[in-house]
């Protein structure tokens, strides 16, 4: 009888210890860490079970990195854990680092591009981002999509700029088809330059469709566009100049002014917004031809060049009371 009961309470015994492993694991698997405030960990690519206990308690957010391993492993999770960038939480238990791990909720650092940016300026942004890696190259004119973008540690320049690309492939795709019949904007190359200019036109978002309508308009009539931007563009890239266009840069020959050529510039002249591409290829109906400034931060509208005329008019008022009668005012013909 006692050579049948030694077996089972060896079992027994070793049943126990089992149970009490496992109920110590799970007690302190689940129990608050060390950390003393949120902390930041970074877990490089690669990083085995036993790599990433380490890195966790160095950075004194884990003390047991044995037993963390060990409920790693016992819970089938060794390779579930995810390198990335955390903010592990103030007392976080181990249990909430290796969800933040499996479940992948890495920091996300955001760059905000904004609409009517050129691309060098663009390029400059990406460039200054303390968080990026690698290097940047120049990109062609008019070929990004402006919005906040999220992204991780880790992600390289040439890797946003690529989704930059390919988040306004993703809205010409869906826009270009549904664009409204009869345009005088044959290519989605044209719809981006004339996109561009509206973009700089106004910063009120409510007139992009309406100057839209003006542009498309004097596009069928084959009158010039008469666009400040594009002037300013061809004399500095975009960069402003620091003054009211002068009459000698009106006059100064230049490939991008639409008061000197035909139809659209060379290239877009920025890189415009979702709003302003989304005009162009379904402008409003109007009979609009020309807006100038009302001195408000937008623009009045006028079907004929007389009632035009009137409105200019007004606006030069507008300017004299404002910067005083001895201002010189802008040489361009405003629209």
């Amino acid at each position: 009888m006692r050579r049948l009961l030694a077996p089972l309470l060896i079992v027994a015994v070793v049943a126990l210890a089992a149970v009490s492993v496992a109920l110590l694991e799970a007690r302190n698997f689940r129990a608050a860490g060390p950390a003393a405030s949120d902390t930041v960990v970074l877990i490089k690519p690669g990083s085995g079970v036993r790599a990433i206990a380490a890195t966790l308690a160095e950075a004194g957010v884990i003390n047991q990195p044995l037993m963390f391993r060990i409920a790693v492993i016992r819970r089938g999770q060794t390779t579930a854990l995810k390198a990335g960038e955390y903010l592990v939480p103030t007392s976080a238990s181990m249990s909430q680092i290796v969800d933040m791990l499996v479940e992948h909720k890495a920091i996300q650092h955001r760059l905000t591009v904004a609409e009517g940016l050129t691309s060098d300026m663009v390029l400059a942004l990406v460039n200054s981002d303390p968080v990026l890696e690698g290097e940047a190259t120049v990109t062609p004119e008019g070929s990004l999509l402006p919005e906040t973008y999220l992204f991780e540690r880790g992600t390289t320049r040439a890797e946003i700029l690529l989704r930059m690309h390919k988040t306004q492939d993703s809205l010409l795709a869906e826009l270009w088809p549904k664009r409204r019949p009869g345009l005088p904007v044959q290519t989605v190359e044209d719809a981006l330059k004339l996109a561009s200019i509206i973009e700089k036109e106004t910063g009120v978002p409510a007139e992009r469709p309406r100057i839209a309508a003006v542009f498309i308009n004097r596009l069928k009539a084959g009158m010039r566009l008469e666009s400040d931007p594009t002037i300013i563009y061809g004399l500095s890239k975009g960069v402003p100049l620091g003054h009211p266009l002068r009459q000698s840069e009106l006059d100064t020959p230049n490939p991008y002014s639409t008061y000197q050529i035909d139809g659209l510039p060379p290239t877009p002249i920025c890189n415009p917004g979702r709003d302003a591409i989304a005009a162009v290829l379904n402008p409003p109906d109007s009979q609009d031809l020309f807006f100038v400034a009302d001195g408000t931060g937008g623009h009045v509208f006028a079907k004929t060049a007389a009632e035009h005329a009137r409105n200019v008019a007004q606006w030069r008022r507008i300017q004299r009371e404002q910067a005083g009668q001895n201002a010189p005012p802008d040489a361009s013909a405003l629209h």
